[in-house]
């Protein structure tokens, strides 16, 4: 019954993660992290409360971030968690003159323990997948620089696309789907459920 319960309040802060942060309520928003924790993110890494204010400022710039939560899943050990959840971003820029909306799919794989009596939030590393972007005004079509969208992986070369446009500077180097990237972090995985709190934090 412990590990069901357990399990359940990860997937309650994931949810809450989602709820929150794009509603910009940021003083229960960063009741989810351990202090100071680690966001990962294709335009950001850094701790928590750096990603609160970032993510201020580019909503005060008119930056339209979504996100939409799927299946989940949870590795418990102890007081130690690694949670994996189905998730897609969803962002609505101006590309190439034209207003669009790029979808990209993965999951979000975190890192958590208790402290203190309670779960919360270490790290969050998203997995990305795969990404698509779409005109809003479906007879619109954006002219895309090829160059510049092979730069980046598979599973976001869309999404780079737009938030380096947009100003962004990209990390071309993320988890996909499979590759060395997504490899390395499962191991830190298997390291952290083994009690290794070292392979994750800010």
């Amino acid at each position: 019954m412990q590990l069901r319960d357990d399990r359940a309040v990860i997937r309650d802060l994931v949810e809450d993660w989602a709820i929150w942060r794009d509603a910009m309520i940021w003083d229960r928003f960063r009741q989810i992290w351990h202090q100071p924790g680690r966001m990962n993110a294709t335009w950001f890494q850094g701790t928590a409360d750096d990603f609160i204010e970032v993510s201020r400022e580019g909503v005060a710039r008119g930056v339209s971030i979504l996100h939409f939560l799927g299946g989940f899943t949870a590795d418990v050990a102890g007081t130690l968690a690694i949670a994996q959840t189905k998730m897609t971003i969803s962002q609505r820029a101006v590309v190439e003159g034209v207003e669009c909306d790029v979808t990209c799919t993965g999951r979000f794989y975190d890192f958590f323990s208790v402290r203190d009596g309670r779960w919360g939030l270490v790290e969050r590393q998203p997995i990305y997948e795969k990404d698509r972007i779409d005109p809003v005004e479906p007879a619109a079509r954006p002219e895309l620089d090829r160059e510049l969208l092979d730069r980046f992986p598979v599973g976001y070369r869309h999404l780079a696309y737009l938030q380096t446009r947009i100003g962004y500077t990209v990390k071309p180097d993320m988890p996909g789907l499979n590759g060395p990237e997504v490899e390395r972090l499962y191991s830190r995985g298997e390291s952290w459920l083994a009690g290794d709190e070292t392979v994750a934090g800010a």
